[in-house]
């Protein structure tokens, strides 16, 4: 797949030259685990969700880490060829049960090529997106909202985490600008933006879910949201939200699962950079620029 079409494509925790010499040490991978915990606590995760740790020895030295949405093949040959001794990515490679890690099968590969290479490979998934500053925090913000709130506040978290969040934009937009600027803030993919409702229809009160949001419609409507902002929205679920709108609300707007989650790793690269660098540590960190969305190319007909 080709490279991500975005301006941003690298965060460091520390560079090279004199401030790095200063901070010699490398910290072990056990070190990054009590690290990232910190930011995203593995007890934030929904009950269905595998997060923490999939290969790597707590052992071992890392002085580069690569953050990812997919641990692809592709994802991980980058990882590997810049010389990273850690990927940590969003989606779980493992989240479903597996009876065997063999290399005929592109999950064994790519468990193989890991350890093969001495990669770890380390997922924060629901967690990330439950966190302060995590996924949807991301997106909102983005976006120019403000007074936000979770969508769904975690069971075992402080009020302002959980799954979603919503809050307002600072003046009232039409829903047709308001598309635009959604487009405008996301990495380019063969998807786009698909946009449900009248172009002259007024927002506010945006919902947002990096990812797969549709479970959510219920928390989307109690929040007096005018849109809701998500991917991978299904033809039901979407179809029944359109038939149970009040006053046409809440609008929808569905845009790629991949790219609505990368918005994140920039973010989530500097605040572990930060932690490092805080605890004096020398880690190199970067964003993968691999295109891990499934699509290629999309037909339309064309027009406004």
């Amino acid at each position: 797949m080709e490279s991500v079409n975005t301006d941003v494509s690298e965060a460091a925790g520390t560079t090279s030259g004199p401030a790095a010499a200063e901070v010699p040490d490398a910290p072990t991978l056990g070190q990054i685990l009590l690290a990232v915990e910190e930011l995203w606590p593995e007890s934030l995760a929904e009950e269905w969700d595998e997060v923490g740790l999939v290969a790597g020895h707590p052992l071992s030295p890392i002085t580069r880490i690569m953050f990812a949405v997919d641990a692809t093949l592709d994802v991980i040959e980058e990882a590997i060829e810049w010389g990273a001794e850690l990927l940590i990515a969003h989606h779980p490679l493992l989240l479903k049960g597996v009876t065997s890690v063999a290399a005929t099968s592109a999950k064994g590969r790519a468990v193989h090529r890991l350890i093969e290479s001495g990669t770890g490979l380390l997922t924060v998934h629901t967690n990330g997106d439950s966190a302060v500053g995590g996924v949807s925090d991301v997106l909102a913000d983005a976006l120019g909202l403000h007074d936000v709130v979770p969508l769904a506040p975690s069971a075992n978290g402080l009020p302002e985490e959980g799954i979603g969040r919503v809050g307002d934009l600072e003046d009232v937009m039409t829903l047709g600008d308001f598309a635009a600027r959604v487009f405008g803030i996301l990495p380019s993919v063969a998807g786009g933006v698909r946009v449900s409702g009248a172009k002259d229809g007024l927002v506010r009160r945006v919902a947002v879910c990096g990812g797969a949001g549709d479970s959510l419609f219920n928390e989307v409507r109690a929040s007096n949201a005018d849109i809701f902002v998500t991917a991978d929205l299904r033809h039901h679920p979407a179809s029944e939200a359109r038939e149970d709108a009040v006053n046409d609300r809440p609008y929808l707007i569905d845009v790629s699962h991949f790219a609505s989650e990368w918005l994140w790793l920039p973010a989530a690269a500097e605040a572990l950079g930060n932690v490092l660098q805080d605890q004096g540590h020398d880690v190199e960190i970067r964003v993968s620029t691999t295109n891990s969305d499934p699509w290629d190319f999309i037909l339309t007909p064309g027009g406004d």
